[in-house]
């Protein structure tokens, strides 16, 4: 965790309230959770903490990750005020009257790595402004309102997986989520078996890529196909009429929501297997991987002890996660971290 100057230091007392939210790794159901589909992320065991307290005349954010103090009040968000101002102005929008804050912000949950630090930064957010001002919020409320957040002050059109995970997801379990209904239900990994992350340096920021591109190109592509989302087909031939390249987007995010739905009874060599189809289609149908994520991914899979690996979040940069024999991921995980070329970093996340 950053060290940085303690709330203390920084606002000459202690924080009221601490609160804390963890970063996530998808596991399957990547770019689907936009498009009304499935999904299967974990939770891992970095966090996010916010240390809050009340100030005097505006709003002040320290992070310790930066080091640096942000000042928000009235006008325009920019920079960490975009994600902590998002929350505050969802939660007035509800009608809660919020005083001038002072929150503290520290995180081992690594940023632009796909691993959900925005997500699990507006959960950490809200929770302690939930403990703060007794707002009575319950785990789905927080998700909602970080989600809002995101869309609405982040300018990221994502769907409401992360969020999900980072406020309700349990270590050592898979959240499968419908996120057209937000049915769900807590699933153990396939029997011995572990999860192994990879950094592989390359960090990526969604709103300079082409993510909101891509949901536009579903939103599309689902209309030429007379449907409200695609979530509403189930058989991937039923794209090839289309054109390119809203073909291949909906071919991938139809396959995606089947390969869910089939890795929930999977055992590990079932669920590798689907995982590294993911990548393919990830990386060949929806045009989101890069050649450093290619380049892990097939580094891992040619493992003995690895079962399936593939790119983590949205892609374009990030991580890439395997799907290892139990007990197998640390030394895999130094192995190969050591072998990757000069031209980028990768670190080990996980374990």
């Amino acid at each position: 965790m950053n060290a940085g100057a303690s709330f203390a230091e920084t606002f000459g007392k202690n924080p009221i309230v601490i609160a804390q939210a963890p970063g996530r790794v998808n596991l399957m159901g990547d770019h689907t959770d936009y498009n009304q589909g499935f999904v299967l992320p974990t939770i891992i065991l970095r966090q996010i903490v916010v240390e809050a307290g009340f100030g005097a005349d505006r709003h002040e954010v320290y992070s310790a990750t930066l080091g640096r103090m942000t000042q928000f009040n009235g006008g325009e968000l920019a920079d960490l005020g975009r994600y902590v101002g998002g929350c505050v102005r969802v939660l007035e929008d509800r009608g809660t009257k919020i005083p001038p804050l002072q929150l503290r912000i520290s995180s081992d949950v690594p940023v632009g790595a796909g691993l959900s630090s925005s997500a699990a930064l507006e959960v950490a957010t809200i929770r302690a402004l939930n403990s703060l001002l007794d707002l009575d919020l319950g785990p789905d409320d927080v998700a909602l309102l970080a989600h809002r957040a995101e869309v609405e002050h982040a300018g990221v059109a994502c769907g409401i997986m992360d969020q999900m995970a980072c406020s309700i997801g349990q270590p050592d379990l898979m959240l499968f989520l419908d996120t057209m209904t937000m049915e769900r239900r807590l699933v153990p990994l396939p029997a011995a078996a572990e999860i192994l992350v990879i950094d592989n340096g390359i960090p990526r920021a969604l709103t300079r890529t082409q993510y909101n591109q891509r949901r536009a190109e579903c939103v599309a592509a689902a209309a030429m196909l007379g449907v409200a989302s695609l979530r509403l087909i189930d058989d991937p031939a039923a794209v090839e009429r289309l054109p390119s390249p809203f073909r291949e987007r909906a071919r991938h995010v139809i396959s995606e929501n089947l390969r869910v739905l089939a890795a929930l009874d999977a055992d590990a060599v079932q669920f590798g297997a689907l995982m590294t189809a993911s990548h393919a289609s990830l990386r060949d149908d929806y045009a989101v991987s890069v050649p450093a994520l290619d380049e892990l991914v097939a580094a891992l899979q040619i493992e003995k002890d690895v079962f399936g690996a593939w790119l983590t979040g949205a892609g374009f940069g990030g991580c890439c996660v395997a799907l290892v024999a139990d007990g197998k991921a640390s030394a895999i995980g130094r192995r190969i971290t050591a072998q990757r070329s000069s031209s980028y970093v990768s670190k080990l996340i996980v374990p």
